[in-house]
């Protein structure tokens, strides 16, 4: 009763993908996504090349399903990530910032999937002209970079703009079945979700952090704030996010400069090509040079917590959906649940309509 254009597209059994959290989307996650029915994509911006050839060996080694890899075009490695994807016979990418037109033709040559994140219309337009064969679309709910359109507004808006050429798929406060019949009411192909699966049993988030996520009780508590790299970020308000948001801008670079030191260091990328990347960015995505710059303070921030296990030193980037979640699941059960109460609903829709 679930089958779309995605499952078709992406070869997995249900229309519900696992997004690619830095930190977070690891080859566990990834894999017990993929086992369970959806699709899974692996987190490859935050991590140096060799590691993400051992990541994509070892979610091979989890699982016989389809997978797909993260990353962004302005990272250092990017190049590098693309030819692992195309060498190990990766099924599908996912982007923010589109790479280049001969990047994404070298991906469509060899049979990938690209499948880019946006947050408008024409973004969603635009990536389709550049070669998308699938768009995730995330509306305000969503967490970490975000917009300002609410879901239930933007899905109907990107559905009528593309899917006549390519499946949709929604992003931004979903959790369960009435969440994706929602979404293929409003025409998308099926959701995607990064809250909820960074909320699961696999997930390698440390405890004292999820711990965060399971106490926020008040949907309100997840705020935008621009206090991290310039950009509207969603996440929990927390010891850490209260500090930056009365940082002044001068303080703001500093700690960004600090951390992109830390991520060179930790990516083995030279000074000068994490300038290089940070100049593209500006100039690509008329941002700022600060904004650029302080772009370098999101991976190293988010693993303090994510990796770390200190929710109170590193920020806590989350969709809204948290705020309604009270327990972890495995991802066999929930995605389980998620199909149960779709097609109860389904059906219970079908027989009011006969009736």
């Amino acid at each position: 009763m679930l089958e779309t254009r995605l499952t078709e597209l992406l070869g997995c059994r249900y229309p519900i993908v696992q997004t690619a959290m830095g930190w977070v989307a690891d080859p566990n996650l990834v894999a017990g996504s993929c086992n369970a029915g959806g699709f899974g994509f692996l987190a490859g911006a935050t991590i140096p090349a060799q590691e993400m050839e051992r990541d994509i060996q070892r979610v091979k080694e989890l699982t016989d399903q389809p997978f797909g890899v993260n990353f962004h075009m302005y990272q250092p490695n990017a190049m590098a990530i693309v030819d692992l994807v195309i060498r190990h016979g990766v099924k599908a990418v996912s982007y923010s910032r589109s790479p280049g037109p001969d990047m994404i033709r070298k991906l469509k040559d060899a049979g990938v999937v690209c499948m880019p994140t946006v947050g408008l219309p024409k973004h969603a337009i635009k990536a389709v002209e550049l070669g998308a064969d699938a768009v995730t679309v995330q509306g305000g709910e969503g967490g970490g970079h975000t917009g300002a359109v609410p879901t239930s507004l933007l899905i109907p808006q990107v559905v009528d703009a593309v899917s006549d050429k390519v499946p949709v798929v929604a992003a931004g406060g979903f959790k369960d079945g009435r969440g994706l019949l929602a979404a293929l009411s409003f025409g998308a192909d099926g959701i995607a979700m990064g809250t909820r699966f960074l909320m699961t049993e696999e997930s390698p988030v440390p405890r004292e952090t999820l711990q965060r996520y399971i106490d926020c009780k008040n949907p309100g508590e997840i705020i935008v704030s621009k206090a991290m790299d310039g950009l509207p970020q969603r996440m929990i308000m927390n010891e850490l996010l209260v500090e930056l948001e009365k940082a002044s801008a001068l303080k703001k670079l500093l700690i960004a400069m600090r951390n992109g030191l830390a991520f060179r260091k930790h990516t083995g990328a030279s000074i000068i090509s994490l300038l290089k990347s940070a100049l593209a960015m500006g100039r690509d995505d008329d941002m700022t040079a600060a904004q650029a710059i302080m772009s370098a303070n999101a991976p190293m921030i988010i693993q303090r917590a994510m990796v770390d296990g200190e929710p109170s030193r590193g920020v806590l980037p989350s969709g809204q959906v948290a705020g309604v979640i009270s327990e972890l699941l495995t991802c066999e059960k929930l995605i389980a649940s998620i199909v149960e109460e779709a097609e109860q609903r389904l059906k219970l829709l079908a027989l009011k309509a006969e009736a």
